[in-house]
């Protein structure tokens, strides 16, 4: 058999598609594993460094409290976690935290907050946090729920990076785990992001008890966006004690996505998204060497450091590093393909 090269007509060429169709997407998903890997593989080579995997450290920069009802967080109010709610980080010791993710070799450094929305009276301190985080010479990434247009705007002329809005799963499973905001509102406030020059990151999460329908939807309103998210998070679902979804998948077969279909998630993200970054995200701290391993394969390319993410935890720096020791994979040094295809 000659596997010289991409067999698969949808997505294979170098063309960046925005058209695909949820049938396309789900004869992806079905695919044989092996022919899956292959054209994912086949996509990553053409767009992206090889061997490289792009550190990012994620910090909660005010934590808790948060009057969404998002049922698998833990952050939000209406959740029984045991979680305090904090008040917004001073803005040195989150330069401080900064500096110290540089230090351990991350290259973006993305800041979160638990908020439906963030108060104008809010915004000078994020703007400062920002532009300290940018003058060490690293990327800069907010999540801090929904925007207004101003808002958007302030965060641009402060030089933001990345602004990671999330759109969890697919829009027909949306009000199963959300009910405080709509689906659209979510693609508003990635309008609003794009509009004010902003660069997107959005992805999901997978093994909250959804069909694969739900992921081919997912994959399919993040592929068919006006321009595809220059990062992808893919977060396998840590059911957390006193979540709506924690409670309900705990100590089920539903609990923990199949390794093999999270996989075939990540591979279809990275063939639909050729050029966007996939990050392999939270629940990695509970995979397996191999799992990781097979998702690096896939297309993932970006990771979160550190041990802990916002609230769960993360596998730590020294699990990676010997990880990727192992695997012969480095931090990434190389242009991500979006933002160079932006300044070209």
């Amino acid at each position: 058999m000659d596997r010289t090269g991409p067999r698969l007509s949808p997505g294979c060429d170098d063309e960046v598609r925005r058209n695909w169709t949820r049938e396309e997407i789900a004869a992806l998903f079905d695919l044989p594993f092996d022919e899956l890997m292959w054209e994912a593989q086949g996509v990553h080579r053409r767009h992206h460094a090889r061997g490289e995997v792009q550190l990012c450290t994620l910090l909660s920069i005010k934590t808790g409290g948060c009057v969404e009802d998002c049922g698998y967080c833990s952050q939000s109010k209406h959740a029984d976690s045991g979680l305090k709610a904090t008040k917004l980080m001073d803005v040195r010791a989150v330069l401080q935290a900064a500096a110290q993710a540089k230090d351990s070799g991350s290259k973006r450094f993305c800041m979160g907050a638990a908020w439906r929305n963030p108060k104008d009276r809010d915004m000078p301190a994020i703007v400062e946090m920002i532009e300290g985080v940018r003058a060490m010479g690293m990327e800069t990434c907010m999540t801090l729920g929904m925007l207004t247009k101003e808002q958007a705007q302030t965060l641009a002329v402060a030089g933001l990076d990345y602004y990671n809005h999330n759109i969890d799963t697919s829009p027909e499973n949306y009000g199963n785990v959300i009910t405080t905001r709509t689906f659209q509102e979510r693609l508003d406030t990635l309008e609003e992001v794009r509009s004010a020059g902003i660069n997107v990151c959005s992805g999901g999460i997978v093994g909250m008890g959804e069909t694969r329908a739900d992921r081919v939807g997912f994959i399919h309103a993040l592929a068919t966006l006006p321009e595809h998210p220059g990062s992808v998070p893919i977060n396998a679902l840590v059911p957390v004690k006193g979540t709506v979804l924690g409670d309900m998948l705990a100590d089920t077969p539903l609990a923990k996505i199949d390794d093999i279909e999270f996989v075939r998630t990540i591979a279809v993200a990275r063939i639909t998204m050729p050029l966007s970054m996939v990050r392999l995200s939270a629940g990695r701290e509970s995979m397996s060497e191999a799992t990781q391993a097979l998702c690096f394969m896939a297309g993932a390319n970006s990771i979160f450091t550190g041990d802990k993410l916002l609230t769960t935890a993360n596998a730590g720096d020294n699990a990676d590093a010997a990880l990727f020791a192992k695997l012969g994979l480095r931090p990434m040094e190389s242009e991500e393909p979006m933002r160079m295809e932006a300044a070209e």
